[in-house]
């Protein structure tokens, strides 16, 4: 018999369905969360800097009207120095004073980015929003590497193979987003494709992920907002018992504090007492934070709130009703940054939700089998 959506077929539940033998309270208990999430996904505006969504701008642009648009003043940075290190300059002998003649913070040091994109960038020809096709070339084939690296994964762990080209579909759909040219010089789009292909490449039960730590690293180096899906991947090999790989990926959180601190070393040399500081990024905005940084830095922008905060949610119960090693890091991985930015970051930092959603969507291919796993326990007698 062909599969169908929710997991039922001539043999019973999928056996990566988590919530199939579910009781009937646990199921209806879920499903009421599940409810209450979704109406107040539904409900909460999206909002960036002083607007909502209506008149906010996002990671996703028409590339026949990006052109038109004034660059934006935070990307002019980015590109003056990517400028500079072309005409043979040192990164840290002229960032802090870009930042001052763009009127923006140097206190604390984290304002300031690392150094690692801007001279991927130069050596990648990047200039403005103009074309640049070496640039294009490695962000297609970073793409074409996420989306393959799923399907390989999606097939390692056994999953259907209707549900897996469905599944790979929805990979594509949020990995395109790395293919936005006037985005080039933000961190996190670059960053945010690289940990969708360490989580592809990412084999425990092989026991293989030494690619998964090199493209994690890649990432790390680029936009230190990584540092907690590290150090889940860590935290996550120890508990299995994987000590080798949980020493890599400890290895390489060791390695970035290096770095990073002499990173914030530079910069504190640079510094003035009469810099300006930046404000808390506490800024306790809750679920529409979450949502605001997840919606506005994904192809999910394109829809009205009411809809687009409702996917999220179901994104994140998808991976939810994924059992599997996939699944489960899923989970922990984007409802843990969803606590992150309900707490931390302004409705101006919206774009670090694209660390985390080039390969969200990919829970929507599971949310039909976990609603109805939930429902058929929830009225079974």
């Amino acid at each position: 018999m062909a599969y169908r959506l929710d997991g039922v077929n001539g043999r019973g539940p999928a056996p990566y369905d988590r919530f199939a033998a579910w009781g009937r309270w646990p199921a209806r208990l879920a499903l009421a969360v599940l409810a209450l999430l979704l109406a107040a996904s539904a409900w909460v505006p999206l909002t960036v800097g002083r607007g909502e969504q209506a008149k906010a701008p996002s990671l996703v642009i028409a590339h026949n009207k990006a052109a038109e648009r004034p660059r934006d003043e935070d990307l002019k940075l980015y590109d003056r120095a990517i400028s500079r290190i072309l005409h043979g300059e040192n990164y840290y002998d002229f960032i802090v004073s870009e930042h001052r003649r763009a009127d923006y913070p140097v206190r604390p040091g984290a304002a300031v980015r690392l150094p690692t994109l801007a001279y991927l960038d130069a050596a990648m020809g990047v200039d403005g929003d103009r074309p640049a096709p070496v640039a294009m070339a490695v962000a297609l084939a970073l793409m074409v590497g996420v989306i393959a690296a799923w399907w390989g994964r999606l097939g390692d762990l056994g999953v259907d193979p209707s549900l897996r080209r469905i599944g790979t579909a929805l990979v594509f759909f949020g990995a395109s987003l790395g293919l936005n040219r006037y985005y080039f010089v933000l961190h996190e789009l670059w960053a945010g494709m690289l940990v969708a292909l360490s989580l592809g490449l990412h084999r425990p039960e092989r026991g293989k992920w030494v690619g998964a730590v090199l493209a994690a690293a890649l990432a790390l180096s680029i936009r230190e907002h990584v540092l907690p899906y590290v150090l889940l991947m860590g935290a996550m090999a120890g508990w299995r018992g994987a000590w080798r790989e949980a020493a890599a990926w400890g290895a390489l959180v060791a390695l970035f504090a290096v770095g990073y601190a002499w990173h914030l070393h530079l910069i504190a040399l640079q510094t003035l007492p009469t810099d300006q500081v930046g404000p808390s990024w506490l800024a306790m905005r809750g679920l529409g934070g979450f949502l605001s940084n997840t919606v506005l830095s994904s192809n999910l922008r394109f829809l009205p709130h009411q809809i687009a905060g409702p996917l999220t949610i179901l994104m994140i119960f998808g991976w939810a009703s994924w059992r599997s090693s996939a699944g489960l890091t899923g989970l922990l991985l984007f409802s843990g940054y969803a606590l992150l930015f309900a707490i931390a970051g302004r409705n101006d930092n919206f774009y670090w939700g694209a660390v985390i959603t080039p390969v969200m969507a990919l829970g929507l291919a599971f949310v039909p089998m976990g609603l109805g796993a939930l429902v058929r326990g929830a009225f079974k007698k």
